[in-house]
């Protein structure tokens, strides 16, 4: 069985729709496991910061069918697709990695996690040693020469209550 790395994001109502999304997530894919949850601002747009986190799961599910379900989930929880690649969202989430897959057009391995701190970090954090399907280099030393780069986002770790089962660091 496949192990996925999903982002998760929100900054409307962020702790209520990370939690419920999680609750969902373990009654549906059983055994998760959670990076650290972190603030940082919004990026491309000027508006509330964001709550971001990495999960990692099994699933029996084809990468496209869990893409689909993701997508459905996000409806569930009240966000509504626009075409603005930069905007306030209840719930973005993102398949990042599954397993060892590489097919581009599905976006796997997910271009963002090249991209942005906020996901690369959380990630890295949950699989250091795990090596990039495209790059053959491992998360921890992309996260670290990430966070050298000029990406100058701030990720502040917070605490929310309902993720502490699942979190690598309790």
């Amino acid at each position: 069985m496949p192990q996925v790395y999903v982002s998760l994001g929100s900054n409307i109502e962020p702790e209520a729709n990370l939690c419920a999304c999680l609750a969902v997530l373990q009654q549906t894919f059983g055994n998760l496991r959670c990076s650290t949850i972190y603030q940082s601002a919004a990026v491309g747009f000027a508006g509330e910061a964001f709550l971001n986190a990495v999960v990692s799961f099994y699933t029996e599910l084809p990468s496209t069918e869990l893409k689909v379900w993701l997508k459905e989930l996000e409806a569930q929880q009240g966000r509504t697709q626009s075409h603005q690649k930069f905007s306030a969202r209840t719930l973005d989430l993102d398949l990042l990695l599954y397993a060892d897959l590489i097919q581009p057009a599905q976006k796997l391995p997910h271009p963002d996690i090249l991209n942005y701190r906020f996901v690369l970090q959380p990630l890295a954090e949950l699989a250091p040693e795990y090596l990039h399907p495209i790059l053959g280099k491992s998360l921890a030393s992309l996260a670290a020469k990430l966070g050298q780069a000029n990406e100058p986002v701030v990720l502040t770790a917070v605490a929310l209550n309902c993720a502490k089962q699942w979190q690598i660091s309790a």
